[in-house]
């Protein structure tokens, strides 16, 4: 059997321009995207306990509901990988962040619309999870495309730079919805944020969908891609599905789960359980909250790409190893600082965490990408990112809720977030070492490795 290969010298030096677009118009969708998830993981402390579940309940009771229908959200991120994976992988990376885009958009300017709790009863949470759904499917195609359309676009030598900026786009998502919310909180009364003032935060969503759609208009997938798509349509090759990722390349899906548990488990107590905990347990103000975090987030933006240089010097399994182990030490001495009355100690622990989380965040795209193929790396990737969510970002403050419930304590949620850490740790050592790894070789790899199981099953026939 020939075997054809999907390499069209990716590790040569794209135009800096035509790089830049694509980072720009990545960054641009996600930055979207997660001003819209983010805005929810606030919303869910700070307007939906109250707004959408009964007021019989406790405080934490009533979060802890509306974090449940926040879990919803990431229930559904994994089939949302699985399907975007699959189409994204046949029809291109571009066409479907398009689609995820205008989806998660839609979804989010409805929730804006919903009634109240005190309206239709429990109609509202029904509703609110319903689109909580189709937010999370659609940011579960999100992620992958994003990172693999600028990653595939990427010189080997800094592929870890330049994906990393998707990854900034993260926080810097967020930073637009806690400028939104603080605007907000600020001028309005309590009475009038919560209700109507909330809804306009979501409602703003369709004006940064526009301009993220348009600026998404403007790139093309990559030359690799476009050869593999090629490739396979003349071989008429089928295999684009989770299913035949899940077959060829486990290690890889598997080890880029383990990568993530520590990770997701980690950014969603810093980012979204520290608002519980500073509101209910420390009785810290709502603004003073979001200033908190509005600063992080800066630093957080900033400090992604330049972990993402480390990465290309010093490989992604260091820094990686690095940021799980700081990660591991965090709440030990974080929960403790929050606890301690004073704002810029306050700041700092959240700031520590996020630059911690850096750590691994930044090396992320480029280490998962370098793991599979480029006919079926959308799906890789989307498969071991997505699917830990579900038992990690998704669990991880309705667990810190009950522990902090049940015990009155951080410590219990400290070492719950160490063993996250160490499961991390642990896929660090499992992972292959790929900086500088040209993704032609790895598709050349693929299709000997591929012929080689044809000639074989044809020779058993």
């Amino acid at each position: 059997m020939s075997v054809g290969v999907a390499s069209p010298q990716p590790g040569a030096d794209p135009a800096p321009t035509g790089l830049r677009r694509v980072v720009a118009a990545s960054m641009a969708g996600t930055v979207v995207e997660w001003y819209e998830f983010f805005l929810y993981g606030t919303a869910a402390t700070l307007v939906f306990n109250k707004v959408f579940f009964s007021d019989t309940t406790s405080d934490l009771d009533a979060i802890l509901a509306a974090f449940v229908t926040y879990a919803v959200g990431f229930a559904a991120r994994p089939l949302g990988g699985i399907v975007f994976g699959h189409f994204g992988d046949k029809y291109g990376r571009k066409k479907l962040l398009q689609l995820s885009l205008l989806m998660v958009g839609a979804a989010t300017f409805l929730m804006g619309c919903l009634p109240t709790y005190g309206q239709i009863g429990v109609l509202a949470p029904t509703l609110l999870v319903i689109l909580r759904f189709i937010q999370g499917f659609a940011v579960g195609g999100e992620w992958g495309g994003a990172v693999l359309l600028v990653a595939e676009h990427s010189p080997n030598r800094s592929r870890a730079f330049w994906s990393a900026w998707p990854q900034a786009a993260v926080p810097l998502g967020n930073l637009l919805a806690t400028v939104v919310l603080l605007t907000l909180t600020s001028t309005l009364s309590d009475a009038a944020f919560l209700s109507w003032g909330w809804r306009v935060a979501f409602w703003l969503s369709a004006v940064v969908v526009l301009v993220g759609y348009y600026i998404r208009t403007k790139i093309t997938d990559a030359p690799i891609f476009l050869a593999a798509q090629k490739l396979a349509e003349q071989e008429k090759a089928t295999g684009f599905s989770a299913v035949e990722v899940l077959k060829r390349y486990p290690r890889g899906v598997f080890t880029a789960m383990g990568l993530r548990f520590g990770e997701n488990v980690f950014y969603y107590l810093v980012v979204t359980f520290s608002i519980t905990y500073l509101k209910v347990h420390v009785g810290a103000d709502t603004s003073e909250i979001l200033w908190w975090l509005l600063i992080a987030h800066v630093v957080h933006f900033v400090t992604i790409p330049l972990v993402g240089r480390f990465s290309d010097r010093f490989g992604r399994r260091p820094v990686y190893l690095v940021g799980a182990i700081a990660a591991a030490t965090w709440g030990f001495f974080a929960f403790p600082m929050m606890d301690s009355d004073h704002n810029a100690v306050i700041l700092s622990a959240i700031i520590i965490g996020l630059i911690f989380h850096a750590f691994m965040y930044a090396a992320q795209p480029a280490i998962m990408a370098e793991m599979f193929p480029t006919r079926m790396r959308y799906s890789g990737v989307s498969l071991g990112y997505q699917v830990t969510s579900i038992v990690a970002g998704s669990l991880a403050p309705i667990i810190a809720v009950r522990l902090l419930d049940s015990y009155g304590s951080s410590t219990p949620i400290a070492i719950y977030l160490a063993i996250a850490c160490a499961i991390t740790m642990v896929a660090v050592l499992f992972a292959r070492e790929t900086k500088g790894a040209d993704l032609g070789d790895i598709d050349l790899a693929d299709a000997v490795s591929l012929a080689a199981q044809t000639d074989s099953k044809a020779a058993r026939a």
